[in-house]
């Protein structure tokens, strides 16, 4: 009943515990796992790692208790099987203090993509929209936030990158929440206000060609052929926000909660 480590590669370690450590509870694995790894780093060695079955609770909690953590999963690595990574370095904070429990939990918590679009209309009441090279639907202008960058920043630099648009985004229009769809995970998009333009500043963009097709103002009529039924509830939502009479300002797949 123990836990153990063998070195992979210089100075990284590969922890594992036995089925019988395990059984014995998670205080008494998650102690055996601490002192193991305390001595790893003892001894010189510099990284500290395990691969966990997905499917075990008591083994993930046991690691995460244990002080690794969290980085990914390896995908069909066991037989064919995916493995959670978990690991630690020598130089990590301490859990017992602040920096490091906040970066432990950091690790595991869950985290949810964020998209931020623009919605950019015209004085003859038209809408900017997108044909991306990568599915057959228009949408709106905008992308993904990167990481530690603010949304409101983010969709004026997409703008900027994909069109060649310098368009500061205003006032949050729209919170749509996206459930899973085509392969991607589920997703919230923040819908700001981009302003309205004359339909001239569409002879200014210069698609980026890597993503966009093309780019130019369309009726919300066209935008009923050329948009996914999510996108168009989505754009007549934001569009609400815009009048005397506004909808909810949040909607799951462009449909208010009600």
């Amino acid at each position: 009943m123990d836990a153990r480590v063998e070195e992979i590669a210089p100075g990284v370690l590969r922890l594992s515990w036995t089925p019988e450590l395990q059984a014995s509870g998670l205080g008494a694995s998650t102690t055996a796992v601490r002192q193991v790894i305390d001595s790893a780093f003892a001894g010189g060695a510099h990284r500290v790692e395990t691969h966990v079955d997905p499917a075990d609770d008591l083994a993930q909690r046991i690691a995460t208790f244990g002080g690794l953590m969290r980085e990914g999963i390896l995908r069909g690595v066991a037989h064919g099987a995916d493995r959670i990574i978990y690991a630690r370095i020598a130089t990590d904070a301490p859990v017992d203090e602040g920096d490091g429990f906040r970066s432990l939990l950091n690790s595991f918590l869950p985290r949810k993509r964020a998209i931020s679009q623009l919605l950019v209309t015209s004085s003859d009441e038209r809408i900017l929209l997108c044909q991306l090279t990568y599915k057959k639907d228009f949408d709106l202008p905008g992308g993904v936030v990167e990481v530690s960058e603010s949304p409101q920043l983010a969709v004026s630099r997409e703008v900027e990158e994909e069109l060649g648009l310098s368009i500061e985004a205003g006032h949050l229009v729209l919170t749509d929440w996206l459930p899973p769809w085509s392969g991607w995970d589920d997703a919230v998009c923040l819908v700001f206000h981009g302003g309205q333009h004359e339909p001239s500043i569409a002879d200014m963009i210069v698609p980026q060609p890597r993503e966009i097709k093309s780019a130019g103002f369309y009726t919300l009529d066209e935008a009923h052929k050329l948009c996914a039924d999510f996108t168009v509830r989505r754009i007549e939502a934001a569009l609400r926000n815009l009048s005397d009479r506004p909808g909810p300002s949040y909607t799951e797949s462009g449909r208010g909660l009600f």
